[in-house]
């Protein structure tokens, strides 16, 4: 069975060579192990797509009453107009209602408003038209009604999904098609709605790999934007964008926020005593060092240079201190003549600064670096000198 598994995924990742490894083929099953960069840009493009495809929507529904004018009579014409003027408001509302925030609660909101609006119009359309003995042009035009679902379906393709998600948001339009078919039970052409489903469930799994294909390019395409190529930990725009959502949920629940600020000591004599790839490979074993050694939720940034931020997320400053000594006490590396890599750090926790945004956590934990640096190197700082000095006296 092992062995099975190992060629089903050998085989899957070969579908998408260079976009996906193994380890991160599952995120396309489901959400839940998404990173939250991934989950908030994602969540923004859904939302987008969403809009876009409300506005047509809203565009479109109404205009087609022009041809149902001419080919139905005036009872059924009157309410089919209504429902297309009643579907055509809901998905003004989505375009209006609607913002990317990043979260993808909302996002799922948005797209199951999408899709729940054209299926009770359709719904609702075919019990009207179910009602009404039509033939000629007026039945062939009523029969373009029923391509609604295929059309909703085939929509799926544009939003990068995983396969739960796609399931869970196809399954109620494949219940809405099954639905329309017990409402005309008794005269139901079995072999033509059979190859109708059929073919709603074909299509259904087309846009659910469309969907899934553009999540791994999205995947792939974050990870390479969000990480220093050097190092592999985050680049200074990722971290960013994560910092100010870890300082804003830490502000909400009033959490406690640490962050370190990493200088390598002495970092310059590297590059021009042994060379730029001697100084890479000093950076690269330095970060390899700390990551390998942080807690889960922890996250190392590359701030430019030699110098490296690090977030501790629900990190008080005393636990802050223990984890910083920890990395100390393992040591960042060796130096191309074997000396020991030392760090200069300076630390600051969010409430104990009472820091109004994450920038200013940063520019004090930046400057109390500096004074590490100023003191001696190889040491970690965690007041300003005065505030140190008020404490001894």
């Amino acid at each position: 069975m092992s062995h099975l598994a190992h060629i089903v995924w050998t085989r899957l990742t070969g579908l998408m060579p260079g976009e996906l490894n193994r380890s991160e083929l599952v995120w396309l099953l489901s959400p839940h192990a998404h990173f939250s960069l991934l989950a908030r840009r994602r969540a923004t493009m859904i939302v987008n797509r969403v809009r876009l495809f409300a506005f047509l929507f809203a565009v479109l529904t109404p205009l087609w009453a022009i041809i149902d004018y001419f080919v139905f009579p005036y009872p059924l014409w009157f309410s089919l107009a209504a429902l297309r003027l009643s579907a055509s408001f809901a998905f003004a509302l989505v375009v209006v209602g609607y913002r990317p925030s990043g979260s993808l609660p909302d996002a799922y909101r948005a797209m199951a408003l999408l899709f729940a609006i054209p299926t009770v119009f359709y719904v609702a359309s075919h019990q009207l038209l179910a009602g009404h003995q039509l033939a000629g042009l007026s039945a062939a035009i009523a029969t373009g009604y029923a391509f609604l679902p295929f059309v909703l379906l085939a929509g799926l393709a544009i939003f990068p999904l995983t396969f739960l998600e796609n399931l869970l948001i196809a399954s109620p339009i494949l219940f809405a098609q099954a639905l329309s078919g017990y409402m005309r039970w008794s005269t139901l052409d079995w072999p033509s709605f059979a190859g109708a489903f059929w073919l709603l469930t074909l299509i259904t799994g087309v846009s659910n790999l469309a969907g899934m294909s553009q999540l791994a390019f999205m995947i792939a395409l974050v990870r390479q934007a969000i990480r220093d190529p050097l190092t592999g930990c985050f680049s200074r725009r990722s971290g960013e964008e994560t910092m100010e959502m870890q300082f804003t949920l830490a502000r909400r629940s009033n959490a406690p926020l640490t962050v370190a600020f990493i200088d390598l000591d002495h970092f310059k004599s590297v590059n021009d005593g042994f060379g730029h790839e001697a100084g890479d490979r000093v950076l690269t074993e330095a970060a390899t060092r700390i990551t390998n050694n942080l807690r889960r939720g922890d996250m190392l940034v590359r701030w430019g240079g030699e110098e490296f931020v690090l977030v501790l997320p629900n990190t008080d400053l005393h636990r802050a201190r223990d984890v910083l000594a920890r990395l100390r006490h393992r040591g960042f590396g060796k130096r191309p003549d074997g000396a020991p890599v030392t760090a200069s750090i300076g630390l600051a926790e969010r409430r104990q600064e009472a820091a109004e945004d994450w920038q200013q956590l940063v520019e004090v934990a930046d400057r109390r670096m500096y004074h590490a640096k100023t003191g001696g190197r190889d040491r970690i700082v965690h007041a300003d000198p005065e505030e140190s000095r008020a404490a001894a006296a």
